[in-house]
């Protein structure tokens, strides 16, 4: 990559439609969002070379997590280096409210090590599976345990999402939890954006999420949004946010502004929806049997007569570029094209991939 990132992008010096990455609501080249960075490092630096508390506090900081209880609607987060540290902070610091920990087979890398430093018993269920996992905790569960149940909230191959309303029934009948990374659905999902709760309309304590700044919301950290005295609780319990650095100040400030926007302004999450529902409706009409989400990851799986590599090879030789997968956690037996679709995509780049598609197939 050459070029900023976007709708278009140049690679190995060629500009093509980008439709691959989690740049869902094109924030991350936002001028606003450049500005917020270069005025930043201009008048604090990058880094403050020391952790948070005492002398490592910044108004950058202070700048971000009011963003951030804006966006979300709640008293309080937790901004820490990586999203991919959100579910061992949260297992972490809950330690006590659960025996027995069930994940989603197909759930991202960093929900099975988050979960594995915990030293509680693991058992996965099959994938997006209300049932199985019903079955799964009548047979495991010893009497008087409670369950953690653990998933992505939008799986990053499939574009799925979880049945979080059947999981979050069945745990609070063993009187347990479920938690949820929620990176590629937050900024896409609900009413206001805020992920797979605000999609089905939860409002629980039985259910919590952690999500990253670096996909739909344009900026980089992760995020986990609370009442204040829960997420004080992580505060003072989670290792994590004592013993490693947070982002550098010339992100926050960056994120700080990416949230802003997509705060401010709906239409881009509007202009996103329709892109999707386009691009949906477009390959279906080709054969891929896609559901009718709003999520903006497009999972096109293996078909009969068609080599998935060579039809990535095809489209980047037309200026299209899109991700072939093979391995990734939640893709599909065979491997899949996943395409991404931004909120700055026009309908005619999407036209485009919808009929070089259709011709090369």
């Amino acid at each position: 990559m050459q070029s900023p990132v976007g709708a278009r992008a140049v690679f190995n010096g060629r500009e093509c439609d980008y439709f691959s990455g989690t740049g869902y609501l094109g924030l991350q080249s936002h001028p606003e969002v450049i500005q917020a960075a270069t005025q930043a490092i201009q008048r604090y630096g990058l880094f403050t070379g020391t952790s948070r508390g005492g002398y490592g506090e910044s108004p950058l900081y202070d700048e971000l997590e009011s963003e951030a209880c804006a966006y979300f609607g709640v008293e309080k987060v937790v901004y820490y280096a990586s999203g991919y540290l959100g579910m061992l902070i949260l297992t972490q610091t809950n330690r006590t409210g659960y025996e027995h920990i069930f994940i989603d087979e197909s759930s991202h890398f960093s929900i099975w090590d988050g979960s594995q430093a915990t030293n509680r018993q693991i058992t996965p269920f099959h994938h997006c599976n209300p049932q199985h996992l019903a079955e799964t905790l009548r047979r495991e569960l010893l009497p008087g345990e409670r369950p953690l149940v653990l998933s992505d909230g939008v799986f990053p191959i499939s574009g799925e999402i979880a049945p979080l309303p059947d999981y979050v029934k069945l745990a609070e009948s063993y009187g347990g939890m479920v938690y949820i990374d929620d990176a590629h659905a937050a900024g896409v999902l609900g009413e206001h954006g805020r992920g797979t709760m605000d999609y089905y309309n939860l409002d629980t304590t039985s259910c919590r999420f952690a999500c990253t700044l670096s996909k739909a919301l344009g900026g980089y950290g992760g995020l986990i949004p609370g009442k204040a005295g829960w997420i004080d609780n992580i505060d003072r319990n989670a290792r994590v946010l004592v013993g490693a650095s947070p982002p550098p100040l010339v992100v926050a400030a960056a994120s700080a502004r990416a949230l802003s926007l997509a705060r401010r302004d709906p239409s881009i999450r509007q202009q996103l929806q329709s892109n999707v529902k386009r691009a949906r409706a477009g390959l279906r009409a080709l054969g891929w049997p896609l559901a009718d989400t709003p999520v903006p990851i497009l999972c096109l799986g293996v078909r009969p007569g068609i080599n998935l590599e060579r039809l990535k090879a095809a489209l980047f030789e037309r200026d299209i570029c899109v991700a072939h997968v093979r391995n990734y956690s939640s893709t599909p037996p065979g491997g899949a094209l996943r395409i991404a679709i931004f909120a700055t995509h026009t309908f005619e780049q999407i036209d485009r991939l919808v009929g070089e598609l259709g011709i090369l197939i």
